[in-house]
Parts: C-alpha cells; structure tokens; sequence
C-alpha cells in the first residue's frame, strides 16, 4: 500500500472525506493524517484564508504613514 493510500483528503465538490487519491485532484483538498482533521478541512481552509488576507492587507500598509 502506497503512503497515499494512508492519508486521509476532502473532497470539495462532494463534501465527503476520503482515504487515498480517490476523486480528481481538483476535487481534493490535503492530505491530512487523519480522518477527523479531513473532516475538519473546509473550517481550516476559512481560517488560512481570513489569516492570509490579513497578512496581506498588513503587507500592504507597510511603510504608509498614519
């Protein structure tokens, strides 16, 4: 059994957490090492993103003065 095979992903077209390369890769989100942060994916996706968006908007004020 390959490594993939092991790990766990979330496929975002169905809404269902895989274990392997099941679906296509545009439909898969991780990998993750367990099920249960796979099932978790959508909720850690929102949090890079609102985290990233706020690392960029930081970004973009620097060296501006007030």
């Amino acid at each position: 059994m390959a490594d993939d095979e092991l790990l766990w992903w979330y496929n975002s077209r169905t809404g269902q957490v895989e274990r392997g390369k099941l679906s296509n890769a545009i439909d898969r989100v991780g990998p993750f090492a367990t099920e249960e942060e796979a099932k978790h994916a959508p909720e850690k996706l929102r949090e890079n993103s609102q985290r990233w968006a706020a690392e960029e908007a930081a970004d973009n004020d620097w060296g501006r003065r007030s």
